[in-house]
């Protein structure tokens, strides 16, 4: 009997401790969506969540880093989407599910969205051009980051209307080359060759002519990159 008792007290004791992991993970996961983004929220990890949202086809409204009732919808169209529970917040399973990365970084750092998105920018504007021009076309982007004229984030200067044409004629959501990818994490390490440029065109296709009138900084490939 001494044996059988000792048997049921080593049971007890596996399940108590199975229990109590149980409720440790429990209420780490829900700790975990306590942080959640939600409506009110805002910063740069917002801006990457309307950059996923909208990169998958679910928002179509600015990428500001507010998150609002337009935001919050998308939210919840792509949590139905992927069986997710569709609260409107982004905790760490919507997170997961967007590709987004769980902390927010600096307007350059080396966040994989960030990187991602300007890979599939230079790619649509600047496939077949030299791996220099490819880089500039990135250098154009940050460089707008930079400047007060335009939105403070990668996301907001693509995806600035009316910015980049290949946003909105299908371009964009062309594959991306392998060299856009370089091109943008050599552009995201510093590497400048356009200067300090904000604006580029292609002379053969620009009918605007405002653009001629920018100061020239430098023609790489069949781009013209100017102040």
């Amino acid at each position: 009997m001494g044996g059988t008792d000792m048997n049921r007290r080593k049971q007890c004791l596996v399940l108590a401790i199975v229990f109590a992991l149980n409720i440790a993970a429990i209420t780490f996961v829900t700790g975990a969506e306590a942080a959640s983004l939600k409506k009110g929220s805002s910063g740069d990890q917002v801006s990457q969540v309307q950059t996923a949202l909208k990169n998958q086809g679910f928002y179509k409204g600015a990428v500001d880093g507010k998150f609002g009732s337009a935001t919050e919808t998308a939210v919840k169209a792509f949590q139905t989407d992927r069986g997710l529970t569709a609260d409107g917040k982004v905790g760490t399973w919507t997170l997961k599910a967007l590709g987004v990365s769980g902390s927010s970084g600096g307007t350059q750092g080396a966040d994989n969205g960030d990187v991602a998105l300007l890979a599939r920018l230079i790619s649509a504007e600047a496939r077949g051009e030299p791996y220099s021009g490819q880089v500039a076309v990135g250098a154009v982007v940050l460089n707008r980051v930079e400047h007060p004229s335009f939105p403070n984030s990668i996301a907001g200067v693509v995806y600035q209307p009316g910015a980049f044409s290949c946003v909105t004629d299908g371009q964009f959501n062309q594959p991306v080359s392998e060299s856009a990818y370089r091109a943008a994490r050599d552009a995201m390490n510093g590497v400048y060759p356009c200067g300090g440029a904000i604006y580029y065109f292609n002379p053969a296709k620009a009918t605007n002519k405002w653009i001629w009138s920018r100061p020239l900084i430098v023609v790489i490939g069949k781009h013209r990159f100017c102040s």
